[in-house]
């Protein structure tokens, strides 16, 4: 929920900012993916298709792309099935909270983006800490999911190079058989190391503990990933008290615990998530009527937010909630980037997903001319000028840059430096010593 808060606050500033996309309006959908990957998926192709049920009876599918970007998700395993949908669509998406090391390949991913580090570097760390205490007779458990298993073979192997032992190595997801709890709860009780290193997301931790708590084992010290340490929720839970691990620093975003504080009943009902949190912090129903199916009384307006002590009002460990913060700033500034120019925006210029800002010198030298650099700058900064007589230029400089480079890689690279040491050679032309082809890097072809 304060996820979502952080959301609406960000674009709420910036809607009404004057340095960041001054005059546009960003609009939004909110969907809820409930922790599921099939509701994640869901979620994405209506993402990418638009929300509107309209059949295309032409025989193009080619159309702009519903959004511009998306913040989401809060899982590596929904973030990678959302990546994967929008990926062709050239949709970027900027997560807040997927961790795994895999979605840092851009091969994969290309259009995944985050504000959170990888787990690659949480793992080394974790590592290099149970090392510095001497801790080498270690267990280790994780969630049975892309960030519990990608996670802990980061740790497993930075371990193995600190010279760690592993006793053994569990696996459990929240909705795997309770069969699958108990055998791992078992493991536990039934080890000799005393040390745990749990990479686990915090629902899973949550049960595991909860079974632990039933019979409890010998004290042991947790070693916790990110994802369960900074959970207040754990504070509960007596066996892991004294655990340690890393967190994403604590954050202050000014203003937003007033923005949180100021929701009114009316706004709690235009947002069935906002009723649903209200009703359930009050115990009565927003709705006019008394809620008969539900037996709560009907919320009479004394309610106050300020009064209550939970997750949504406590502001004082900003942490991912943050990270959604920078998301929404990150996609705000990529499309100011794009539209805007120093004070002036188009509100007319049509943005595609596909488009990451233009910083050049100089634009790219159109067909018939070639660059010809500026004396006393830099080499990115260069005129266009025409192509000699009996010299042609067809292609983007994109591709002519591409294609001298292909040249390049066919010469050899001795003779190259050789060439470039004796002031023979320079970028203004390069001779094929295998034929007699001259390739001007500006540009013109003879």
């Amino acid at each position: 929920m304060r996820f979502v808060r952080a959301f609406e606050f960000a674009i709420e500033e910036i809607n009404n900012s004057s340095d960041v996309l001054p005059g546009i309006t960003i609009g939004y959908h909110i969907y809820d993916s409930c922790a599921s990957v099939p509701m994640a998926v869901k979620v994405a192709f209506q993402l990418a298709n638009g929300l509107d049920l309209i059949f295309n009876d032409t025989d193009s599918c080619t159309k702009s792309a519903a959004v511009t970007a998306v913040v989401a998700e809060s899982g590596s395993t929904p973030s990678i099935s959302i990546s994967r949908l929008l990926g062709p669509f050239e949709i970027p998406q900027v997560s807040h909270y997927a961790t795994c090391a895999c979605l840092s390949d851009k091969r994969q991913y290309p259009t995944f983006f985050r504000t959170i580090p990888s787990d690659h570097h949480q793992a080394a760390a974790l590592a290099r800490m149970v090392k510095h205490f001497g801790w080498t007779w270690i267990g280790a458990v994780r969630s049975d999911s892309d960030y519990g298993n990608n996670g802990m073979a980061s740790f497993l192997k930075a371990a193995e190079q600190e010279g760690i032992c592993v006793e053994y190595s569990e696996a459990y997801y929240r909705t795997q058989p309770r069969s699958k709890l108990k055998r791992v709860a078992d493991v536990i009780r039934r080890s000799m190391a005393r040390v745990i290193v749990a990479f686990l997301a915090s629902g899973d931790m949550r049960i595991l503990l909860e079974e632990l708590s039933q019979q409890p084992p010998p004290p042991m010290q947790w070693i916790g990933s990110e994802a369960w340490v900074t959970d207040p929720e754990m504070l509960r839970f007596n066996l892991c008290i004294g655990a340690i691990g890393f967190g994403i620093p604590r954050s202050v975003i000014p203003g937003f615990r007033n923005f949180l504080l100021d929701l009114s009943p009316q706004q709690a009902l235009k947002f069935p998530l906002l009723t649903e949190f209200w009703e359930s912090s009050f115990s009565c129903s927003l709705k006019r009527q008394t809620g008969s199916s539900t037996g709560m009384r009907a919320c009479d307006g004394t309610e106050n937010l300020r009064a209550l002590q939970n997750p949504y009002t406590d502001t004082s460990q900003l942490r991912i909630t943050n990270m959604v913060y920078k998301a929404t700033y990150a996609i705000a500034h990529a499309l100011d980037a794009v539209v805007c120019n120093k004070k002036h925006c188009d509100k007319n210029v049509k943005v595609e997903p596909r488009q990451v800002p233009v910083s050049v010198c100089s634009d790219s030298c159109p067909p018939g001319t070639r660059k010809a650099v500026q004396k006393g700058k830099p080499v990115c900064c260069y005129d266009c000028i025409n192509c000699a007589e009996g010299e042609i230029s067809n292609e983007t400089e994109s591709l002519r840059i591409q294609l001298v480079l292909e040249t390049l890689k066919a010469h050899k690279w001795e003779r190259v430096e050789r060439m470039a040491s004796e002031r023979t050679w320079s970028w203004d032309s390069f001779k094929d010593h295998r034929s007699t082809t001259t390739v001007y890097a500006q540009g013109c072809w003879v």
